[in-house]
């Protein structure tokens, strides 16, 4: 059940009282980092402000967009609110199931179709899963048949620049590269390896740029000291 699925057998071993060690994260852009599944069950007041701040806007039928081991989804359903949680993850799904979540399904939100709510929740960088530039575009052509009239999107994003930020404050960034926040991701938990995949990091201006594009307005509502920020993204009337 777990094979390629690394997160999954992660949140199942912690579930079932069987951790052993910690989910390796390699990145592209960034040195090799070590965490703890434990990251992925956090209580509201664990959150960050950013997730804490999506959560307390979200309204009416919300779709929970990658939605992992389900912490969101949960906290959104004790507020009272129908929740469709959904990952491409067989074992965060099992996950979700074991904890509670009363609508989970293993679908991709690309392929989703027929339903409409009125929140889409893509947190932790969930908007990554467009995995490029390209991938946003499509993206943001295609989830307006999702929403509701009045609708909102909520996300949050990183900025990658500071990586590229030189001693003396200069940014240096290729132009005639892909767009620099265009990364890899592999991941690896105890012996199960994940395929390589890709993942963007969207700065607020460019987002912004293409949502006007698509009919979306943009309202910046948060932004913490690490150069990760919160949007909503409504479609103009």
């Amino acid at each position: 059940m777990f094979k390629n699925d690394p997160l999954g057998k992660a949140y199942h071993d912690l579930l079932t009282g069987n951790q052993k060690g910690k989910i390796l994260v390699q990145c592209s852009v960034a040195e090799d980092e070590w965490l703890d599944p434990e990251y992925f069950f956090r209580s509201f007041d664990q959150m960050p402000e950013t997730e804490q701040t999506a959560l307390n806007r979200a309204r009416g039928k919300v779709l929970d967009a990658g939605a992992g081991s389900g912490s969101h989804t949960l906290w959104l359903q004790e507020q009272g609110l129908e929740v469709v949680a959904i990952d491409i993850s067989p074992g965060a799904v099992e996950c979700m199931n074991r904890r509670g979540v009363k609508s989970v399904r293993l679908q991709d939100i690309f392929t989703l179709k027929g339903e409409k709510f009125d929140t889409i929740l893509m947190l932790m960088n969930g908007i990554g899963m467009v995995q490029d530039i390209d991938g946003l575009e499509f993206f943001l052509s295609r989830v307006k048949e999702l929403l509701h009239p009045g609708g909102q999107i909520l996300l949050d994003s990183s900025d990658l620049r500071y990586l590229f930020q030189e001693e003396d404050g200069s940014m240096w960034i290729d132009l005639n590269a892909p767009y620099y926040g265009e990364v890899e991701y592999k991941l690896e938990y105890n012996g199960v390896k994940g395929e390589p995949f890709k993942w963007l990091y969207v700065d607020y201006y460019t987002l912004d740029h293409y949502a006007q594009l698509h009919g979306f307005e943009a309202t910046h509502l948060y932004e913490d000291d690490h150069f990760n920020y919160l949007v909503a993204l409504q479609l103009r009337p």
